[in-house]
């Protein structure tokens, strides 16, 4: 794959360079952004171009709009960010495709942004629809990936483009992203751990076995923990199983135990009767949590133990929270995870799984050396698939584009 820097002097000038970016921002209920982390990320490769003179079309999609162009989600209060942000005015199309934003790409100036309205307004977007793709490339010269967030949909934007416009790259984001996980993954400094977090076990259990060929350590915290747990042979309460994956859950800690691998499991729990802001709480061990209540958070021996995994990591991988911890009282451990981890010395990458809404909650950002921002990339990735928008970068031939 090559990427936007990876080019001949003077390639960009003029030329129309259609951008895919994730501007999926999150917004309150009066359409006022809330975080706009992801259009910052973004900045750097939206300079560098304007640097070299591109008239730069940026397509994005907010929401699940089902095919329908549904008001609360239009990208204009995005539009409107990113031209404060960038200090010049950014072109807000009322339309992704069609001749009026043909018209005004063609004739757009050198230095000019020009925002899409949200491609998900058409379902030939979720889609991959050829004709769709073939719209979106309409006068395009230049085709930019830089939204790692959705490599892992084999959607019109970030596949089915590619094969009609003669150029395409990957974006300093995109670079950022696989080049943290390679460095994570693939060449890391050792004892590297992951830890593995959230609600269930079918939606990672892929993961963690991938994981077993290249960790030394692994932390399994959050619901899913008890699943594993349930294999070792305790009674759990009334805490989150799968049963149906108990014996793969059983299965895969065996492996890891068999290839040598640390696999740690919460020895304590934060206890209650129920999910809410005021039940009781009391913290016991795992065996012992009451018949009707359930484990809602690692407990303090689990948060201590974990800690001294941590502390000696040269490399640290987290995906999901260890606990309900959007309800405060829940939240200890989780975010004592956070602390713990931007603590260490280590290269820590976060991707996904709420873990960096929680980086961002701890007030840890500064001091993790990479967030992700995928979700579904992320543990794609960590799961060893490749995905379809990377694919799709790596197969464009680049044929016009020269030497660099």
């Amino acid at each position: 794959m090559r990427y936007i820097d990876q080019v001949p002097e003077g390639f960009y000038n003029g030329k129309k360079v259609l951008m895919r970016v994730d501007f999926n921002v999150p917004m309150d209920g009066e359409g006022n952004i809330t975080d706009d982390v992801r259009i910052r990320r973004v900045l750097k490769s939206i300079n560098y171009l304007l640097d070299e003179d591109a008239v730069i079309v940026l397509a994005t999609h907010m929401g699940r709009p089902k095919g329908k162009m549904v008001a609360k989600y239009s990208l204009e209060p995005i539009a409107k960010r990113l031209s404060r942000l960038l200090k010049k005015d950014v072109v807000f199309l009322h339309d992704c495709i069609g001749d009026e934003v043909k018209k005004t790409i063609a004739e757009a100036g050198p230095g000019t942004v020009i925002m899409l309205e949200n491609l998900r307004f058409y379902a030939g977007e979720t889609g991959n629809d050829h004709e769709f793709s073939q719209a979106l490339a309409d006068g395009i010269d230049i085709y930019v990936n830089n939204a790692f967030a959705t490599a892992h949909r084999a959607h019109a934007s970030v596949v089915g483009v590619t094969e009609f416009v003669p150029v395409c790259l990957g974006g300093f984001l995109m670079r950022e992203e696989l080049d943290y996980f390679a460095r994570a993954l693939k060449n890391p400094l050792r004892p590297l751990t992951a830890i593995i977090g959230g609600a269930k076990v079918s939606s990672k259990l892929h993961v963690i076995k991938n994981l077993l060929n290249s960790v030394d350590r692994i932390i399994v915290g959050g619901a899913m923990a008890f699943t594993f747990l349930r294999g070792q042979g305790f009674g759990l309460g009334r805490s989150m199983i799968e049963e149906d994956m108990v014996e793969d859950a059983r299965a895969t800690f065996n492996e890891a135990i068999a290839r040598g691998i640390r696999f740690y499991l919460p020895v304590d729990c934060v206890a209650a009767s129920g999910i809410a802001p005021d039940v009781e709480t009391r913290v016991v061990p795992v065996q012992e949590i009451p018949k009707n209540w359930m484990g809602l958070d690692i407990g303090p021996a689990s948060a201590t133990l974990f800690n001294e995994v941590i502390k000696d990591s040269k490399t640290i991988v987290w995906n999901g929270p260890m606990g309900v911890f959007e309800i405060p009282i829940f939240s200890r451990g989780t975010l004592g995870m956070v602390h713990n981890v931007a603590s260490t010395y280590a290269l820590t990458i976060v991707g996904g799984g709420d873990t960096d809404v929680a980086v961002h909650k701890a007030g840890e950002v500064d001091r993790i050396s990479y967030i992700s921002t995928g979700g579904g990339a992320f543990l794609e990735l960590m799961e060893g698939k490749v995905l379809p928008a990377v694919k799709a970068l790596e197969s464009c031939c680049n044929g016009t584009l020269g030497d660099s």
